[in-house]
């Protein structure tokens, strides 16, 4: 928490001051206390109250004056809220393990069909962008509000050869720079930097099905968003019981390992068991101030994108909280006043 105006925080001093002009009160008033010799005579003198009753209004309007005097000092705290300027990369991997049937029909199909629902879900004025990596990674979309268009580039989708995840978050990256000034692109150079915990609003996703087998290793990559300020979270799909691989023919690209037209079936790669490289994944992510999940089926992964929005559509914000410590100072004081009051009343007459 911090203050915009910390020297206010000198009126915390009226609480001992209030407390030793009570006490120099007392004093002097037991100096100028009348002598009586009769018990009977003070005790019909003094008012029906017991010794709480008097204490306990003067303690908490003495207690309201702290959170009043803090309140003058006009705190503020840091949270989190919801971003307006958020940028998201979703990089999806369209390597040919992708077609492996240990989720039905395939990897494949159910990927695409919830990165499909995850666009569709994201707050309008969202700006989305679509990479696809498998032996290289492009960008097919750069951030954009227009989810018709981001639909259409998933629908284009083919796979191909090897998983280059590094080289997805490097593009992502660059992705990023082209619409964010504080973004630095991969090849400039960057002084070091303070960790504060601040990131900014743009955030990579990664949806993988394995582990990287050509190019800049992922957690290098990672180092390069890190230094950014850039959050990657990482999202593993897939089971680890082997199955065939099979994808239909508009799945398959040019470079696909089914090659040759041949698109299903055993054979090649057929119940080869496709492990996902967590450790990497997870690294990715804790270097980033991000994190990873894990998806074994259709509705795992569709949770999984859904809850996403909740981790990094937030930023970091200073926000004046005065008004609660105002509030709470004034109750305080009030009740002290009201208590003090109420039971000082004059009795009713008696009829």
């Amino acid at each position: 928490m911090s203050f915009s105006w910390p020297w206010a925080l000198l009126a915390l001093l009226a609480v001992p001051l209030l407390l030793a002009a009570r006490w120099w009160l007392n004093r002097r008033r037991k100096r100028t206390a009348v002598t009586v010799s009769s018990v009977a005579v003070i005790r019909a003198a003094l008012p029906g109250r017991t010794s709480w009753k008097r204490r306990i209004p003067v303690w908490l309007f003495l207690a309201g004056f702290l959170p009043l005097a803090v309140g003058l000092a006009r705190p503020q705290a840091t949270v989190s809220v919801p971003s307006n300027s958020t940028s998201i990369l979703l990089a999806i991997d369209v390597s040919g393990s992708m077609c492996s049937t240990d989720v039905e029909p395939n990897r494949f199909s159910v990927a695409t069909e919830a990165a499909r629902e995850f666009i569709k879900a994201q707050q309008d004025g969202t700006r989305i962008g679509l990479v696809a990596f498998s032996g290289i990674a492009g960008l097919l979309v750069a951030p954009t509000t227009d989810k018709d268009s981001l639909i259409d580039a998933i629908g284009t989708l083919r796979t191909a050869r090897g998983t280059a995840i590094g080289q997805a978050i490097l593009t992502s990256i660059d992705a990023i720079a082209e619409t964010n000034p504080n973004v630095a692109k991969t090849g400039a150079d960057l002084p070091p930097l303070e960790n504060t915990g601040d990131y900014e609003p743009d955030t990579i996703v990664v949806l993988t099905d394995g582990s990287n087998t050509t190019g800049v290793d992922p957690v290098t990559a990672a180092e390069q968003a890190a230094a950014r300020k850039v959050r990657v979270y990482t999202i593993g799909f897939g089971t680890t019981t082997p199955a065939p691989m099979v994808c239909t023919a508009d799945q398959i690209g040019g470079d696909s390992p089914f090659g040759g037209g041949r698109f299903g079936g055993g054979g090649r790669g057929a119940g080869r068991n496709q492990e996902i490289d967590e450790d990497a994944l997870t690294q990715v992510a804790d270097v980033t101030g991000a994190k990873y999940f894990r998806a074994e089926d259709a509705d795992q992964l569709v949770d999984v994108l859904t809850d996403l929005p909740r981790e990094f559509n937030l930023r970091k914000q200073e926000v004046e909280v005065s008004v609660w410590f105002v509030l709470a100072g004034a109750l305080l004081v009030f009740a002290g006043v009201g208590l003090s009051l109420w039971w000082n009343r004059a009795p009713l007459p008696k009829r």
